[in-house]
């Protein structure tokens, strides 16, 4: 990008309207090298990781230094030991980068994200990227990838599906794909929402990408987005703001899948009625660690019921925000005069959590769904690609997966969106248009069962020391 191009970028900023808080107006970040940062030397074994709480010097670190940083700046960077489920080593390089980020104010933030990088070479002579964003699902920090992805974390029976998501990460490394995985929900946990979730993300990829041991292009970085459930929140989001929040990034694809487009019918469709009630209200409180107006509306309005649920689910990993209070009334829970969700102070936020409000992203994007999903409704899916695909130069690709459920398409969609992904980042373009289907299984797909074969395959062999 040329000086000239920035400066016109720059003054486009400053005539955009101080009320659209969504157009958040680029950060343009010097990428024309690698950043030289020290780098901390892994933890020797069997010495545990501390959990992010206790942790405080890399999680944590003086504000007026990150106030001081760029988005994207990495601030300190450490080698790190993966494993699969806390004991199975993973043969792989690693390191955790802690760097700057924005919340959905503009405010400077840290954020963690973890580079891995396979031995094996990569399939097209430069290294591409995947950013990964797991399903945290969480209202604590030490729930977080970062620190869950470390061998020698503590077992947590309450956190099991990053560990379960981490077998999709090594799908891509397997392909010779370098792959970031972003603790997404940022210093306060705050989960669901997609806007800061979007910004850590592609803040975590400019870090990737300068920091020069991880051996990548810088801004000629071939980019992915994959997510599914709670992480196709960020991932959705960031492909919405890319063009806008990193311009200068490269970013060829994004895979969403179990994606929730629209809060607000997502609140509907879960009220009362689901057995995954509880996350979506574990969703509402996280909503409220990010934007002051939502906490004050809680306070102000949620009856001692809610309130009590709120003390449950505060500090909890994904599965008791999924355990907790099936089938519960989240709109009982509030002593409003009317629907709590379509009170004229909740609007703004409910807006800017909405997917498609942005326009369509200018990158292809691969959305799988299962009609039946039980906590995401299908028809917010289809008005978004409805919404997408009045864009001429979109570029969208959905599949309806009959054959499943919310947590049986995270399985059967995977290894469809892992080939479609693998093509992105080598290269391998996709014409303008929309293109939408109606599946048995995406099992069924061309390549899918041996692909999803061989990445259970590979993951075995790995346990037994094979380098990845």
């Amino acid at each position: 990008m040329t000086a000239g191009t920035r400066t016109a970028i720059a003054r486009t900023c400053l005539g955009v309207a101080a009320g659209l808080a969504l157009a958040a107006c680029p950060v343009v970040a010097n990428t024309a090298a690698a950043q030289p940062v020290p780098v901390q030397p892994a933890l020797p074994f069997p010495v545990p990781p501390a959990p992010p709480y206790l942790d405080t010097a890399f999680y944590q670190p003086d504000p007026a230094r990150v106030a001081a940083a760029q988005p994207g700046e990495i601030l300190t960077a450490r080698q790190v030991n993966l494993a699969n489920f806390w004991l199975i080593p993973l043969n792989v390089k690693a390191w955790q980068l802690s760097y700057r980020s924005s919340n959905t104010r503009g405010e400077p933030i840290a954020a963690v994200a973890t580079v891995i990088v396979p031995h094996r070479a990569a399939p097209t002579g430069e290294r591409s990227l995947l950013s990964f964003q797991m399903a945290e699902d969480s209202l604590s920090i030490n729930c977080a990838p970062s620190y869950t992805l470390q061998m020698g974390s503590l077992p947590n029976p309450l956190n099991p599906v990053i560990g379960a998501e981490f077998i999709e990460v090594q799908a891509m490394l397997q392909l010779g794909h370098a792959v970031v995985v972003p603790d997404h929900q940022g210093p306060n946990a705050a989960y669901a929402v997609g806007p800061l979730g979007g910004r850590i993300t592609l803040d975590g990829i400019r870090a990737a990408e300068n920091f020069e041991p991880a051996g990548l292009p810088g801004a000629n970085t071939r980019v992915g987005l994959w997510g599914y459930s709670g992480g196709a929140i960020p991932t959705a989001h960031a492909a919405e703001l890319q063009p806008e929040y990193a311009p200068e990034l490269n970013l060829v694809g994004t895979a969403a899948g179990g994606l929730m487009a629209d809060i607000r019918m997502a609140i509907d469709y879960n009220n009362g009625t689901s057995t995954f009630g509880g996350a979506v209200l574990g969703g509402l409180f996280g909503v409220a660690r990010e934007y002051p107006e939502v906490n004050q509306f809680i306070d102000r309005y949620m009856n001692p019921l809610g309130k009590a649920a709120r003390v449950v689910h505060e500090g909890q990993c994904v599965a008791l925000q999924f355990a907790a209070f099936p089938f519960v009334n989240i709109k009982g829970l509030f002593d409003y005069p009317g629907d709590p969700m379509r009170a004229p102070e909740m609007q703004p936020v409910l807006d800017e959590l909405t997917l498609g409000k942005r326009g369509t992203p200018p990158s292809p994007v691969y959305i799988y769904e299962s009609p039946f999903d039980e906590v995401m409704p299908i028809n917010a899916v289809n008005n978004l690609y409805d919404t997408y695909c009045k864009d001429p130069e979109a570029r969208v690709f959905y599949t309806r997966d009959l054959l499943s459920e919310h947590g049986i398409a995270a399985v059967s969609g995977t290894a469809s969106a892992v080939l479609w992904l693998n093509d992105r980042l080598n290269g391998v373009s996709v014409p303008a248009g929309c293109n939408n289907r109606d599946v048995i299984t995406s099992l069924l797909d061309p390549g899918a069962i041996g692909a999803f074969v061989n990445t259970i395959g590979q993951t075995l062999a790995s346990a037994l020391g094979m380098p990845v």
